[in-house]
């Protein structure tokens, strides 16, 4: 038990003083994992490297690479560009607009590719006269449901290292949960910021009667201003458009049929088909792979690989088998994932967290669907928290400066009510149920 209590005391230790030291977790990981295999465990060094996980870094590189190219060639940026003008004046549609580009976004490979749209939905908000908060929760939520999509980070790292312990878990059935729970916190949204907006479009109307408008940014265009023309989309553009689709429909398809659709393969496929008609924007994809996420996740899945050879991991099963309610474990565990995520790096809890739940379900308290799913969105839905990259680019990119202090103190409010709201409010609509019917 020695060996075990010093492995899971190392890879606190390790978390804790690679985010201290702004180090990249997944090679001091790594590291840490070879070296606790080898000195402390006397595990072959064969069996520490089988443990870095090649299926789940297939899926990040050929999916990352895929929405690269379509990033690289400006197919996103078109695409954006007419989900807007599709709006139009309709103010109040315009946070759910940007939450659903928002989930698109993020739904193409890397989730923090999603905070592009964090300085276009500020300044439109700006611009709108929209609370900041209102559309800052809609990007941050936007990006969260776009991230549990079988083709995003979030998914690919929680189904992947689910389905490899062998817990039954479809994709988009991970996916729809997390666009139930983020729509209706984007509700939530609306109701408790939705009013000051309204507030500050009727005042900047009354203040502007009579006279031309004025948003205060000076960057929206005057009547009779004319706007600058859209770009037109070119054939590689549509050609672009019919693989990303082809790629969507794929995953859904075979996932339909029953069958479990590798989408990093299905996204080399792609992407190596763009890539043969496109190779000037095919090659400058290469520096859109996320090659920093590939190391983190695979660094910990490493570790966590080595905790499970020593029999680290049983040992928390059989803590988590003392627990006489595995309802109160489900919602510690949950709730860990999200206090940590709030300050720390989302995908290394998943990678950690998944794997440590996994003894708890094994137990056969609680439904593994139920509970992974729970987890990955509770450590989700925390991220707008300031302490985290996603706070704080929406207070950075927040336009006011006057505001960014009200945005820093609901933003940390929010995300730290997640940390609780979050667990018991999943908790009791899925692994509640789902123990019911088990």
């Amino acid at each position: 038990m020695a060996v075990q209590i010093i492995a899971l005391l190392t890879f606190v230790a390790v978390f804790v003083i690679a985010e201290l030291r702004r180090s990249h977790i997944g090679i001091v990981m790594f590291a840490a994992a070879a070296g606790m295999g080898l000195l402390v465990a006397g595990l072959a060094l064969d069996d520490i490297v089988a443990g870095f996980p090649i299926d789940i870094l297939i899926l990040l590189v050929g999916v990352t690479y895929f929405f690269g190219i379509a990033k690289a060639n400006g197919t996103i940026g078109r695409l954006v560009d007419r989900a807007l003008v599709l709006v139009g004046s309709n103010t109040a549609a315009l946070p759910l607009t940007f939450f659903l580009l928002t989930a698109a976004v993020s739904a193409m490979g890397s989730p923090l590719g999603g905070l592009v749209m964090a300085p276009i939905g500020m300044s439109v908000a700006h611009r709108r006269r929209i609370d900041p908060m209102l559309m800052g929760l809609a990007i941050g939520t936007g990006l969260s449901a776009g991230a549990f999509a079988p083709t995003s980070l979030f998914g690919i790292v929680t189904w992947g290292t689910a389905n490899t312990a062998g817990i039954a878990l479809n994709p988009l059935t991970l996916f729809a949960v997390a666009v139930i729970v983020n729509l209706v916190l984007l509700a939530a949204a609306y109701l408790m910021f939705g009013s000051r907006s309204r507030a500050r479009t009727a005042m900047s109307t009354v203040s502007t009667a009579g006279g031309a408008v004025t948003t205060g940014g000076g960057d929206e265009p005057e009547a009779g201003e004319e706007r600058p023309a859209r770009e037109p989309f070119e054939t590689i553009h549509l050609v672009t458009v019919v693989a990303m689709l082809g790629l969507i429909a794929a995953v859904v398809v075979l996932a339909i049929l029953g069958n479990n659709p590798d989408v990093g393969v299905l996204a080399f496929a792609f992407g190596a088909a763009l890539t043969l008609i496109d190779p000037d924007n095919g090659r400058g994809a290469l520096r859109e792979i996320d090659w920093s996420t590939v190391l983190l996740v695979g660094g910990i899945i490493t570790y966590v690989g080595v905790l499970q050879e020593i029999g680290a991991v049983d040992l928390l099963g059989d803590l988590a088998a003392m627990m006489t309610v595995p309802l109160l474990a489900a919602l510690v565990i949950c709730a860990v994932g999200g206090l940590v995520s709030a300050f720390a790096s989302t995908t290394g809890i998943l990678a950690a967290l998944v794997p440590l739940a996994i003894p708890l379900i094994e137990q056969g308290g609680v439904a593994g669907w139920a509970l992974i799913c729970a987890l990955g969105v509770c450590s989700s839905i925390v991220d707008v928290s300031p302490f985290s990259t996603v706070g704080a680019t929406l207070v950075a990119t927040t336009v006011d400066p006057d505001e960014r202090p009200r945005m820093t103190a609901l933003l940390t409010r929010w995300g730290l009510s997640m940390v609780v709201i979050g667990p018991v409010v999943l908790v009791g609509t899925l692994v509640l149920p789902a123990m019911a019917f088990q």
